[in-house]
């Protein structure tokens, strides 16, 4: 290999590692963050995934979106992940920001309780959410992220907003109340 040859996407070299991690590093943990509301729990599955991505990265870059494939493993682990608590258990690690200048208090009010209702989905119908809402994704595209059928994605999907719904009468909150 000369040194004036190019560097590619396919050659999977440690470089184009840490390239990819310092170019796309910060956007895969606010993604994990997004999908688990927990900061020390999004850097443990980007750390995770990528120690996993990095022994075989010549096979990463030779698909065709690296970054979607990390993204994928990222939903997966955050899914099966097993030294969470609970499902239902929320801690908050920091208190909810306070409303700036620019930003009304009932603003940083309907993102803490949307926050609080993401925490009480179990993990799949959760996913689903942040990758249709939050990532902009079809139904297609969600069920091949996570292997699934698309009917399950809609029924995941469904049933989240059905749960959140009744969480929101349940605390009194939307509807006639």
């Amino acid at each position: 290999m000369t040194t004036n040859e190019p560097t590619t996407a396919v050659t999977g070299r440690a470089e184009d590692f840490d390239d990819f991690v310092h170019g796309r590093g910060r956007a895969l943990l606010r993604f994990a963050y997004v999908l688990s509301g927990d900061a020390h729990l999004a850097e443990d599955l980007v750390q995770e995934v990528l120690a996993r991505m990095h022994r075989r990265w010549h096979k990463v870059t030779a698909m065709d979106s690296p970054e979607a494939y990390v993204r994928t493993s990222i939903v997966r682990q955050f899914i099966s992940w097993r030294r969470r608590r609970s499902s239902r258990e929320a801690v908050l690690a920091e208190l909810p920001e306070p409303a700036g200048p620019d930003e009304p208090q009932q603003r940083v009010l309907a993102r803490d309780q949307m926050w609080s209702l993401l925490a009480g989905l179990p993990r799949a119908q959760r996913a689903v959410l942040v990758l249709r809402f939050y990532c902009d994704l079809p139904d297609d595209e969600i069920a091949a992220l996570l292997g699934c059928a698309q009917s399950t994605v809609r029924s995941h999907a469904a049933r989240a907003l059905a749960r959140m719904r009744t969480m929101l009468t349940e605390k009194g909150v939307g509807g006639d109340g």
